[in-house]
């Protein structure tokens, strides 16, 4: 049996980084480290937590293993037709939902695109997916209050 794609949302990138209790629980459930099969993030996650980093002032260590830890991960370009029409899709499904309109931010649906158009589940603490799963990808979500 091949091992689960992840792509792992920013939030989760940001767990694991910071070594919390949630992101050793991820990290475990997953088991993204011991994985053969490299997590995938988006290159807007990149952009995401170094401007978070930036705005908190993340001292030398902290930017380091932010580093390391989007180095170890597979990054999913949007500059990709597929990606591209994963945005476009994902979007008019949002705006068409049967439950009523869903506005997800641009930073999202950039996510879920990347997660869509590599056919990787989407791991994430937030939400706003959840919508998408399972008619557009498969979204894992995992509770930050357990």
């Amino acid at each position: 049996m091949s091992e689960r794609l992840f792509l792992l949302d920013t939030s989760v990138v940001l767990f694991l980084v910071r070594g919390t209790v949630l992101g050793q629980r991820i990290d475990a459930e997953y088991g993204l480290r011991l994985s053969k099969t490299r997590p995938l993030v988006s290159i807007v996650s990149h952009g995401e937590v170094r401007s978070l980093a930036a705005r908190n002032g993340w001292g030398e260590k902290k930017l380091e293993a932010l580093e390391h830890a989007l180095t170890s991960l597979v990054t999913v370009d949007i500059n990709h037709p597929r990606v591209l029409d994963a945005y476009v899709t994902i979007d008019v499904y949002s705006q068409n939902h049967s439950g009523g309109a869903r506005n997800m931010g641009k930073n999202d649906l950039w996510i879920a695109a990347c997660a869509k158009a590599s056919g990787a589940a989407l791991l994430t603490t937030d939400k706003d997916y959840l919508h998408l799963d399972p008619d557009q990808l498969s979204v894992e979500w995992v509770d930050p209050a357990l």
